[in-house]
């Protein structure tokens, strides 16, 4: 017995020391299962010290450092958030990690935060946000309560990942947005019937102080990828673990569970719509992958350079879709212009889209297109006015000569038939055709030159420069819309073989599923579209063109109806 008190003593001791040291207090908790599939609740309930405050830290066994990254742009952008949030390409934290308390304030607070509009302004919106705070302020407790987080590099490191829209997007990947603008990721939670803030939503914390008796759950991210594996802490202490099991058809580096069928529709919608303008397709496609599919990405790439490479298959397969009846059964494509641009926009988005994708700000570049595009959409109205279309009078001979075979085909119950390109002179600067009896000139020379801007337009954003390229030829060449379009869709495929080498040699590869569904949904409405095309006189294709040119610009300047 008297061997046995000095053991005992020991006990006593280390156990007074354990509950004096705060953080390090005894708790008794339990996970409400081993295993959840994504999107289901987690609870998490027992008791801690009464009177203490509750700290569940929820994290990601797997770790991420910058260095993990295999992207270019992606190792220069952390490298140089890193100087600015006190982390190196060694600190590691989980991609996904979440803290439960009913203190949040330990960690933060809510400010004010604008967002949306173009640079030039603050925000033409107005929300609210938790903004972590910087790691001096960070008491001793508020430390010890992060579980795997415990050095001021890795909660700056964490910072950015949580404020910063290229850290979330490109690490932390569960976006808190309002409608479909990033504000910050989801880190820090309280209880959403009390607080009422949208980034608790799916969120419970309840605590009985006097007893110490807690209930903590939230719903987990929708699409945390298949297998993963979470660690919990419980006021410090860690209490348990649970794995994640994929619910549905996961893309692996689209980072995204989704039944490719729908994107297959999806493309079908955007390549019918594409191959009947020629323009936008590559936009649209991207508003889908946005807006429905949430294309993400794996952890370390940043979400735009899957979404951009993954793309390329519409702008490329889409006009594969059109070519054979625009070329050969219609005979309506002006070769030497369709080359023409072909060859700037490849040359251009090889080569001069590498330098634009690294060095130019892509928020004001794409403020600057903007005002382009919206510039060509009221060019485009313009020339539908009558004083515009009288002294176009090939055009508006044209329109009178195609809406006569509409009304003949009608009248005989058979599809009207259109007309053919019909050379006339060919050379480097003077290109002449006759199109329905009325002839055309254009400089094949000018629209290579453009074709050069438009390659680093279609490799900076993942498209095929169509929004660009048809209202260049209706405004500045003065072409109908009907002999536009298919000279569009040939420069697109040039423009998207260009960008498509470009991501490879900077190793951005597209999700091969999502690649996939958009090759087949694309081809699809490519050759819907060609067919559906001359369904439409040129005024009504000009006004959908001019309609999708404002939308861009609206997208461009985050001006969106559905924030």
């Amino acid at each position: 017995m008297k061997k046995l008190l000095p053991l005992f003593s020991v006990l006593l001791f280390a156990a007074a020391i354990v509950i004096a040291v705060p953080g390090s207090t005894m708790a008794a908790a339990t996970i409400s299962a081993a295993e959840y599939k994504a999107g289901d609740t987690v609870t998490v309930e027992g008791t801690i010290e009464p009177g203490k405050d509750i700290y569940i830290a929820i994290s990601e066994q797997s770790m991420f450092a910058p260095k993990d990254t295999n992207g270019p742009h992606e190792k220069k952008s952390l490298k140089k958030a890193g100087k600015s949030f006190g982390f190196d390409e060694d600190t590691k934290v989980p991609p996904l990690y979440y803290l439960l308390t009913t203190n949040t304030g330990k960690f933060g607070k809510e400010v004010d935060k604008r967002y949306g509009g173009p640079s030039f302004l603050p925000g033409i919106y107005k929300t609210t946000m938790f903004k972590l705070n910087t790691f001096d302020k960070l008491d001793s407790e508020a430390v010890q309560m992060l579980g795997p987080i415990g050095t001021k590099a890795q909660w700056g490191f964490l910072r950015y990942t949580h404020e910063k829209k290229g850290g979330i997007n490109t690490i932390t990947k569960e976006k808190t947005t309002k409608g479909k603008i990033v504000i910050f990721a989801r880190t820090i939670m309280g209880d959403y019937s009390k607080t009422g803030k949208y980034w608790d939503k799916g969120t419970s914390v309840e605590l009985d102080k006097a007893t110490g008796k807690f209930k903590a759950s939230f719903k987990m991210y929708r699409h945390t990828p298949p297998d993963t594996k979470f660690d919990v802490f419980v006021n410090g202490g860690k209490v348990g673990s649970y794995s994640v099991a994929g619910k549905g058809f996961w893309l692996s580096r689209g980072g995204r569970y989704m039944n490719p069928i729908w994107i297959i529709l999806g493309a079908i919608i955007v390549g019918t719509y594409f191959s009947m303008i020629g323009a936008a397709g590559g936009m649209l496609m991207a508003a889908f992958q946005v807006m429905v599919v949430n294309t993400a990405g794996p952890v370390g790439i940043n979400a735009a350079n899957v979404l951009r490479s993954s793309n390329v298959a519409l702008t490329l397969f889409s006009p594969l879709g059109s070519f054979y009846r625009y070329a050969v059964v219609e005979r309506r494509v002006a070769w030497p212009i369709g080359l023409s641009f072909g060859a700037g926009i490849f040359i251009g988005s090889i080569w001069l889209g590498k330098y634009a994708t690294q060095y130019l700000p892509m928020r004001t570049y794409k403020e600057w297109l903007a005002v382009l595009v919206v510039i060509m959409g009221i060019r485009t109205l313009y020339e539908l006015t009558p004083k515009v279309m009288e002294k176009r009078k090939n055009i508006k001979a044209m329109v009178k000569k195609f809406n006569e075979a509409v009304a003949k085909a009608k009248t005989d119950g058979t599809s009207v038939e259109m007309g053919a390109i019909e050379p006339v002179k060919a050379g480097i600067t003077d290109y002449k055709f006759k199109f329905w009896g009325e002839e055309f000139t254009i400089n094949p020379l000018l629209f290579a030159i453009l074709g050069l801007g438009i390659g680093v337009v279609s490799r900076s954003f993942g498209i095929g420069g169509g929004f660009l390229l048809v209202p260049a030829m209706t405004t500045l060449g003065a072409l109908p819309m009907y002999v536009a379009v298919p000279i569009s869709l040939i420069g697109t495929c040039f423009s998207s073989v260009g960008s498509f080498i470009g991501y490879m040699m900077n190793g951005y590869w597209p999700d091969m599923w999502l690649a996939i569904a958009i090759i087949i949904g694309g081809f699809a409405g490519g050759m819907l579209g060609s067919r559906a095309q001359k369904l439409f006189s040129e005024i009504t294709l000009k006004w959908v063109l001019a309609i999708t040119l404002f939308f861009l610009f609206f997208r461009f300047f985050k001006i969106e109806i559905w924030i």
